[in-house]
């Protein structure tokens, strides 16, 4: 390929070689590569060749204005770090010795070009003709200036050579560039900042203006040199406490995904270290490293920094009315999913404070469902995660704030500490992927109106409620692959009795009927096998005495082991990771212990009842489907309980019988600390002047004093039950059956009946413990 001037030699058409450099030396390359024939056949000039700087000012000048149509063809240089253990990495020692890799300084170049060949690649991207980009440029945005059009064409080169440059080095870089740019030539958000300017009486250019600031402080500015520095600077974190377990099935489907959608990473939230142990999972299957929308608590120095290069987007917690970031973010929003990035964020929005999953929040879901709504996006995949660990040394702090202790603030003391707790070995993490929900569809099908073609107001109630439907799925989809872990089995059997130590074979008692429940239900299993080892129960006891959740007294004939004081919030943690598989299972027992005790009920339908009214007092705890999906669920579980039985509940005697066989109980172990925790709720609402406003904060403060007197009365059961996460959703329960309105006796006649209803729960769970074949061997 010869390099000549502009013009054409017997007709023959032109190209313009537009090349992405930063060095004569690089520049020298591609001249030296245009006349080789390594040039692929495909790109090889039939015309004069000419060169320029991929540089808008150049292309306003020299390109955007041509009479003729060329051929535009980028070319650049990648430049590799040296292979190490087969992997192309930057590492500390490169920065050390003041060196990037990825960019090496002239001199490095030289050297490199004539010692190390392997280190560089000249890659090129698809070619187009000048009047082609001409055409898309005014269908995308519509300004006819030579300047946009010259920023349009920097755009589509650097995209490009990106993406060339990524099928040498690997998907886990791709980064994107040039994006505030981008997002302020577009005519769309133009239009929508007029709008806004017009709407609340502010000039145009001071629009323009917050939203330059507003792009700017929520765009990731990521560096591939600073994401392999992170990513082996945050390892330790993990590595050292953790063995980590993933899906690998799971990530060769989403692979696959991902190449036609972006994909939304909705991962379950225990851990500071979730980010670090998901990205380090996805970076070692070479998938690109998400956009993780983080909070404004993490911007501290060195971390915030640092952590924006590689692709945390720190969102305000609260912007009210500003108009003008509300729309940048939802634009970025749509950039990032319009150009196939993917994204991640913990969508309870926060940590879990009980190790269940927290009620979800919708605010970023939203604005993908926005994306999808106004045709930005033609759709998004999102993809439940469910990231469980065995065990975690932050969970005395989570356990701490419950019953009224403060939250320290992140910084670089709490870092320090953070890493060095991190030290200690805490077993194995799990991570498992869903499948992928489209947003599309799940909108779809849960009744957006915005999406079936029916008029409605953007933010309706309707749409509001299909998005809760897809936040549910989601949860589910989480839930559905969040196995069960040996700590959380064996605190399950420890909680389940009432301040007592149990020995080896009392422990392995309690937990040997509920494994084969695991394994006839086919639930999801952590390393379980751990226990069918000699000393294998042992060492997990030992693990948890270690860690200051159970203490050991072993100075009689044999060991026994029980929660330590003060523990039994961070033991309900472990258990509550998989408590959820364990709900209906309980629900039935209170369904059958009920209809049992009453016999001049109708059985059926006593049971029924109790079973749906156990439900919805669970209901802000756990994600019930829809009721006929539930009563479906409970005939799966009487079927798995009674094989023989169809379509009829079976007599309830028969099926008391089947669950004694069984050998346990589960609702005085699963559910106890939420009925206990509602009823201390319901009790002081029950003595509360019902004409009075309900002070939230200070009632909360109060549940958690008179719990703790109660819990020293025998009224409850055991510790965990004092919790103020417990006491809020249990209050938010009460909300929902309008017990927090002011009035007169009706409200407090409600009340009442509130709390009767909870005692009477509580007297058939205690049945439940009674009759519970392991908790009697346990006795023994």
């Amino acid at each position: 390929m010869s390099t000549n001037g502009r013009g054409s030699e017997s007709g023959r058409q032109p190209t313009v070689v537009v090349a992405e450099t930063t060095t004569p030396i690089e520049r020298k390359l591609i001249a030296s590569w245009l006349r080789s024939d390594r040039v692929p056949k495909e790109y090889r000039a039939d015309g004069p060749v000419e060169e320029m700087e991929l540089d808008p000012r150049r292309l306003a000048r020299d390109l955007v204005n041509r009479d003729d149509d060329p051929l535009v063809l980028p070319v650049g240089v990648v430049w590799l770090p040296e292979a190490r253990d087969g992997e192309r990495r930057v590492r500390f020692s490169d920065v050390v010795a003041l060196t990037n890799p990825r960019s090496p300084n002239r001199l490095l170049q030289k050297w490199l070009v004539g010692r190390s060949p392997d280190r560089y690649r000249i890659v090129l991207a698809e070619p187009a003709r000048l009047s082609e980009l001409r055409a898309r440029h005014l269908a995308e945005d519509g300004d006819p200036a030579p300047e946009s059009f010259a920023r349009f064409v920097t755009h589509r080169a650097v995209v490009g050579l990106d993406r060339a440059e990524r099928a040498v080095i690997g998907d886990r870089y791709k980064v994107p560039r040039l994006v505030a740019e981008q997002i302020m030539d577009s005519a769309s958000f133009r239009r929508r900042l007029d709008a806004i300017s017009t709407e609340h009486n502010i000039a145009p250019e001071e629009v323009r203006l917050r939203a330059t600031s507003a792009l700017g402080e929520l765009v990731a500015v990521q560096s591939r040199l600073v994401t392999d520095l992170f990513t082996e600077m945050m390892r330790p974190l993990h590595s050292a406490a953790w063995t980590v377990h993933a899906d690998e099935s799971g990530l060769r489907s989403l692979r696959d995904v991902n190449r036609r959608y972006p994909l939304v990473f909705l991962p379950s939230h225990r851990s500071y270290a979730d980010a670090f142990v998901l990205g380090d999972v996805l970076a070692r299957n070479d998938f690109p490293r998400n956009h993780l929308m983080g909070g404004a608590n993490l911007t501290f120095w060195p971390i915030g920094p640092i952590a924006r290069r590689t692709g945390t987007v720190f969102i305000r917690r609260s912007f009210g009315d500003d108009a003008v970031y509300k729309a940048a973010l939802e634009e970025y929003f749509a950039y990032l999913l319009t150009k196939r990035f993917n994204l991640e964020w913990y969508f309870e929005g926060g940590r879990t404070r009980t190790g269940k999953l927290r009620a979800p929040r919708y605010g970023l879901l939203n604005y993908v469902a926005n994306a999808i709504r106004s045709g930005r996006v033609e759709d998004a995949m999102l993809v439940p995660v469910s990231i469980t660990y065995e065990g975690l040394a932050e969970v005395a702090a989570v356990a701490a704030e419950q019953t009224g202790a403060q939250k320290k603030p992140e910084g670089l003391a709490w870092l320090a500490r953070y890493a060095r707790n991190q030290r200690r070995r805490a077993g194995n993490v799990y991570v498992r992927f869903g499948e992928p929900l489209s947003m599309r569809s799940q909108l779809t099908t849960s009744g957006d109106p915005e999406l079936s073609g029916e008029p409605a107001e953007p933010g309706s109630e309707r749409s509001r409620k299909a998005l809760q439907k897809v936040a549910f799925e989601v949860a589910v989809g989480i839930n559905c692959h969040t196995p069960v872990t040996v700590n959380c089995l064996v605190t399950l059997a420890l909680l389940g009795v009432r301040d007592r130590a149990l020995t080896l074979d009392e422990v392995r008692a309690v937990i040997a009927p509920v494994r084969r429940y695991i394994d006839a239900r086919g639930i999801p299993q952590g390393e379980l096998g751990v226990l069918d080892i000699e000393g294998g129960l042992a060492n997990v006891l030992a693990s948890l005495s270690d860690a200051g959740v159970v203490t050991t007294y072993a100075g009689g004939d044999e060991p026994v082991y029980a929660i330590q004081p003060g523990q039994h919030l961070v033991a309900a943690f472990y258990r509550n990771s998989g408590v959820h598989w364990f709900v209906n299972r309980a629900l039935m027992e209170l369904a059958i212990l009920h209809a049992h005790a009453n016999p001049g009920l109708d059985p059926v339908r006593a049971a029924w009842e109790e079973a749906k009214a156990a439900r919805d007092l669970l209901k802000f705890e756990f994600f019930f489907p829809d009721r006929d999906r539930f009563e479906a669920d409970m005939r799966d579980e009487i079927a798995l309980l009674m094989p023989s039985w169809r379509n009829a509940l079976p007599d309830v005697e028969l099926a008391l019988a089947a669950l004694l066989e069984t050998g346990f109980f589960m609702v005085h172990r699963a559910l106890r600390s939420f009925f206990d925790a509602q009823l201390v709720v319901a009790e002081r609402l029950a003595r509360r002047d019902p004409s009075l406003q309900v002070d939230r904060k200070a009632f909360l403060d109060e549940c958690v004093a008179v719990g703790r007197q109660m819990l020293l009365q025998g009224r409850l059961f055991g510790p965990e039950s004092v919790s103020s996460e417990l006491f809020t959703t249990a209050l938010q329960l009460a909300a929902n059956r309008g017990l927090l309105e002011r009035g007169g006796e009706e409200i407090r006649q409600k009340r009442e009946e509130f709390a009767a209803q909870l005692l009477a729960v509580g007297e058939r769970v205690r049945l439940a413990e009674s009759l519970d074949v392991s908790n009697r061997k346990a006795e023994r």
